[in-house]
């Protein structure tokens, strides 16, 4: 039996380069980051200097945020170490427990030890008890921080604080507000398939697509929609490209704070569009965990945020969307 279950950072950029002006040229440049891909495709004068400074501007995120880096300022905090927290790090601590909030804790940064325990951290896979989700649920929770004077305060020492959910989107967010500091009004970043898109391209929208969904991990990328953005950002998670498999089912990588377990669904991807992607990120993360019914309600209370879900009926691939969806 095939199990459909929570996942994260699944959105297929499917950017298609619009016909330019004369007086116009479009740019690409392509890299590694965060154990992924970006891609940055800007239009105006060529700029050779903009890539090593993508790279730095990631590589600087990840010495903050990286969970595997021991040297990572976010892991020494983690292990104990009295380190102050930056301030990319409060601006994500403010946007994740805005957005646990509105999600009644569907969105946790504080689930790592969850994660470790199915395997999909740095630790091998352990086997998985109840007993043991149950000892972990005790130090889950976004409750158990608060920010007092620009510093992250811990319930109890031993919880973990995890961006990966959040970071890429916050990356694309930071490396567009770059781009257009330097003059390039009109972009489009894709920090592992969290997507920016700032201006247009000879006079045009941008256009981006959702991925289909695949039956495993190395199944074809192919766009199952694809519709115009300016000036908004996208996000996608799914379940069907990172996952574990445990005496022959399958669980995805991102698990419910509630229970300590993958969510089973028949959702298999939703994408969220709003003003900046660490809140699309973030959002869609979320929304993996709820229902789709409980995530309409949440968007119908949020107008800034559109949703577009694709979920399995039968075998067959099925698509619902909310009202303010491009």
């Amino acid at each position: 039996m095939k199990i459909f279950l929570k996942s994260n950072l699944i959105f297929f950029a499917f950017i298609t380069l619009l016909s330019s002006c004369k007086n116009e040229q479009t740019y690409n440049f392509q890299g590694t980051g965060f154990g992924s891909y970006y891609s940055i495709t800007y239009v105006g004068k060529e700029n050779h200097k903009l890539q090593q400074q993508v790279d730095s501007i990631i590589a600087d995120l990840n010495h903050q945020l990286s969970l595997f880096d021991t040297t990572s300022i976010l892991y020494r905090i983690n292990q104990g170490e009295n380190l102050p927290y930056t301030e990319d790090m409060i601006k994500m601590f403010e946007i994740s427990q805005k957005i646990a909030s509105n999600t009644n804790g569907a969105y946790d940064i504080t689930v790592t030890p969850l994660i470790n325990l199915w395997g999909f951290g740095k630790d091998k896979k352990s086997t998985i008890e109840k007993s043991k989700i149950d000892s972990i649920l005790q130090i889950v929770g976004f409750t158990k921080l608060k920010l007092v004077n620009n510093t992250i305060i811990k319930e109890d020492p031993r919880i973990q604080i995890n961006f990966n959910a959040i970071a890429d989107g916050y990356a694309s967010d930071k490396i567009a507000h770059f781009l257009e500091k330097q003059g390039y009004p009109n972009c489009i970043v894709d920090v592992g398939g969290e997507i920016v898109a700032l201006g247009t391209k000879g006079g045009k929208q941008w256009q981006v697509g959702i991925q289909t969904p695949t039956e495993d991990a190395d199944g074809a990328i192919d766009a199952q929609f694809t519709f115009p953005i300016k000036n908004k950002a996208i996000s996608t998670s799914g379940n069907y490209r990172k996952y574990t498999e445990l005496d022959g089912q399958r669980y995805s990588h991102i698990i419910n704070p509630k229970t300590g377990q993958p969510e089973h669904s028949s959702l298999l991807s939703v994408t969220v569009i709003a003003d900046d992607c660490a809140t699309a990120d973030a959002y869609s993360t979320a929304f993996m965990v709820l229902s789709m019914e409980k995530t309409m309600e949440i968007v119908k209370k949020n107008p800034k945020i559109g949703v577009y879900f694709i979920y399995d009926e039968k075998g067959k691939f099925k698509v619902k969307k909310s009202p303010n969806f491009p």
